[in-house]
């Protein structure tokens, strides 16, 4: 089957032109056309609004436009029935992080239920003892025995009854660490192998995929050179097995398929279309970075499509230098897990200014609609909506609604016409910041953000201001890169859920770059050989790591050499050559005894902006500026679109003693759901793993981890015993001390 791509009301999805192999394909293809241009101007004419081209974009009369765009739901019988009904005995494995190939992260084991959760207890505590750091990882349980990585860059296999170690593997650390360079950092899976080749272990680390025996933890010599491929742009997220071969996201960009047998590299897909691709056009400029594949890949085995959930563009925050929609960022992608071509895609957020991504791996579902079980594909965002696909065809479940958004007041900048404005699924969160939110913790903290809210711009889609903070919720807002679990039965999903409010400043820059005919200095070189991997050659900042530009405007020499020795959140302290040659570091980024700089700059480039570094609106007692819950769990029924509870996740203890309700806090954590009518999940500040009813959202347990919990739980089963395994090492994004351990809960032994 081939598939051409239409633009409808500023989402694209993919049609298919060819109904079955041996069809006249011309003829065929010309009466789909024919067919498609009919119901392109019907649905124009229907929902109000212009075809694409007629869109007027910034600085042109947007103030003509209508108010509001609606992509149509597909219809009953556009809708593609469920062609499998999960089997008494499926979803009892955990052989893939986030539990399957469809990411429900669902366990249908009930041991563990309602009725004596509260009898949980630590039945074993595994200590890795390489030293501390943080896990983001959900370990895989295969056969009695588990497999994870550890804070020392190794692959363990532990027995899944007791704790014990069972062989370690240690991966090798490059020169400089990166992100990616964290074995097997969002997950690992577990081949079984195929009449000629042993069962593996497989992960990235860096820019390899590593393939490990799973009995001896010996790399698989059959794999690659010694057990490893070469991965492009780095992994850090878990793929998917389809037939043998793994399918897997590149860190810095594109989807990869890969031969499990060899290793050899089958396909590739660019997650931003280089030129002659489709979707090229989308990007105007010199910047073409960002599209990262952050959370993962879900799997519908039986139909052979592999789903992608893709990140924000780069740079985050200054448009002007990759100017249009940006595909495929901020898109959920459809690609033939055959050959890895685009099958559809939707969009989600255009031309992205404010890192509003899709962080999550996709979840595969089946839901009721109108009177029939069909499959969905869903994708949970930090926009704090639901895209709720069918799974075939791309097109939404409920009808999509687009609301016509602001202009930018940066010269050369140019927003988006239309952002997502979707009334069903329900909103789990907004990007939207109002003032009545302001906390009042206290009338002094009510006063303070108040004044801060006086100095800032905020508002729906507000895009940013030369020199005034915005406000407004993204990197700490609406879903993770856990994204959610799915109730398979029931057609449910459950979400944790951030609601801190972010605060950036785009300022004009005084630092233009090296004139190339001048050497580097010796700082520049430092830089370049301890700093550009993360921050980039520009100091302009990749992804979630900062820009450094303007740091002399916002930091000390005093702050910037503590910070290279101790590091913070997930920087990592500097590596030896940063400390020994940190004067000529601090004149590099402080923009002192540099050589002369280029005597011509451009006009609305993207080197004339910075972002003053990643903040947050808090209070002067440092928590967060807005009203509470600042962290949720919650649980949407996809059947129907609708919220069905949320509650607060988490509690400062302190806040507990003073009278207040319990709160919620930022967390990082991401549950699980299982047949016993349970929800786990713990990533919260005050360092605790709960037990949740998946039917009111009541807590029903809880216990405080040596550790924080900062990757969902994993459920398993051995000599008839149901366990809930979760790395518990602290650190990440919340800063909490760090640790080395596993933890295991189970019920007494009889």
């Amino acid at each position: 089957m081939q598939y051409w791509p239409i633009p409808v009301n500023r989402c694209l999805f993919a049609v298919p032109v060819a109904i079955a192999e041996g069809c006249p394909g011309k003829r065929r293809e010309s009466r789909w056309r024919r067919v498609i241009a009919i119901l392109l101007g019907s649905l124009a004419s229907a929902n109000g609004s212009p075809p694409n081209d007629l869109i007027p974009a910034n600085g042109r009369d947007r103030s003509s436009l209508a108010e509001f765009e609606v992509v149509a739901a597909a219809t009953d019988g556009e809708l593609t029935p469920t062609d499998e009904e999960p089997k008494g005995d499926s979803f009892r494995t955990w052989s893939v992080s986030h539990g399957d190939a469809g990411s429900r992260r669902y366990s249908s084991l009930d041991q563990i239920n309602r009725s004596n959760v509260k009898n949980l207890r630590a039945s074993w505590t595994y200590r890795s003892k390489d030293g501390p750091g943080y896990i983001e990882s959900n370990p895989i349980v295969v056969d009695g025995v588990i497999f994870a990585p550890t804070v020392g860059r190794a692959i363990v296999a532990i027995d899944a009854a007791t704790g014990r170690e069972i062989w370690r593997y240690r991966v090798d650390a490059p020169p400089q660490i990166g992100l990616e360079d964290l074995p097997a950092r969002r997950g690992l899976v577990f081949w079984r192998g195929d009449e000629t080749h042993g069962a593996r272990v497989v992960f990235a680390s860096g820019k390899w995929l590593y393939a490990l025996d799973p009995k001896t933890g010996l790399p698989s010599v059959e794999f690659g050179v010694n057990g490893r491929t070469p991965l492009p742009t780095g992994g850090t997220a878990v793929g998917v097995i389809w037939q043998d071969t793994y399918i897997v996201p590149g860190f810095a960009g594109d989807i990869f398929s890969y031969d499990l047998c060899n290793g050899s590299l089958l396909w590739r897909f660019h997650t931003i279309p280089k030129s002659g691709e489709f979707g090229a056009d989308t990007w105007d400029g010199p910047d073409r970075t960002g599209g990262d594949c952050w959370g993962g890949v879900a799997l519908d085995e039986k139909r052979g499509i592999v789903y992608a959930a893709i990140g924000d563009p780069h740079p985050n925050y200054i448009g002007m230098g990759r100017l249009g929609d940006n595909l495929y960022a901020d898109s959920l992608v459809a690609l033939e897990a055959r050959t890895g071509a685009r099958l559809w895609h939707f969009q989600n957020v255009h031309h992205d200014l404010w890192d509003l991504d899709c962080p999550a791996p996709p979840n595969l579902l089946t839901i009721n609609r109108e009177g029939r079980r069909v499959d969905v594909v869903a994708c949970v965002t930090k926009v704090g909506d639901t895209l709720l696909l069918d799974r075939v065809t791309g097109k939404p479940i409920f009808p999509f609604r687009l609301r016509r958004a602001p202009e930018s007041t940066i010269q050369g900048e140019v927003t988006a016409a239309y952002q997502p404005y979707p009334e069903l699924p329900e909103p789990f969160s907004s990007p939207e910041f109002k003032i009545e939110e302001a906390t009042d913790r206290t009338p002094a903290a009510h006063d303070f953000i108040l004044e801060q809210v006086r100095r800032s711009t905020f508002g729906w889609f507000a895009p940013p201001t030369e020199a005034k903070p915005l406000l407004y919720r993204s990197s700490r807002g609406g879903a993770e890169w856990t994204g959610a679990c799915v109730d398979v039965p029931t057609g449910r999903i459950y979400v944790s859920v951030n609601h801190i409010v972010s605060k950036i400043t785009a300022y004009r820059s005084d630092e233009l770059d090296r004139d190339p005919a001048q050497p580097p200095s010796a700082g520049e070189m430092v830089f370049e050989q301890a700093c550009a991997a993360c921050h980039g050659v520009k100091r302009q900042g990749t992804g979630m790591v900062p820009s450094l530009l303007g740091l002399r405007h916002r930091m000390t020499d005093d702050q910037v050499s503590a910070l290279l020795k101790t590091g913070r959140g997930q920087m990592p302290p500097a590596p030896p050559i940063a400390l020994e040659h940190s004067a000529d570091l601090l004149d590099f980024l402080m923009r002192r005894n540099q050589p002369p700089s280029r005597t011509v700059r451009g006009t609305g480039s993207r080197s004339e902006f910075f972002i003053g570094g990643f903040q947050f609106l808090t209070d002067p007692d440092g928590y967060p500026g807005s009203k509470p819950p600042w962290g949720t769990l919650d649980c949407l029924d996809l059947n129907t679109g609708r919220i069905l509870w949320q509650v607060p996740l988490g509690e400062y203890e302190e806040l507990k003693r003073q009278g207040l309700p319990r709160t919620g806090t930022e967390n990082f954590g991401g549950p699980t759901v299982t047949a016993g009518g349970l929800v786990f999940c713990a990533g919260t500040r005050d360092e605790k793993i709960r037990a949740f009813d998946k039917d009111s959202g009541d807590e029903l347990w809880s216990a405080k981890l040596p550790w924080g919990g900062y990757a969902p739980p994993t459920v398993y089963q051995v000599n008839g015993r149901e366990f809930i395994v979760i790395a518990a090492t602290g650190g990440g994004k919340l800063g909490t001390a760090t640790g080395d351990a596993y933890v295991a809960f189970a019920l007494p032994e009889k």
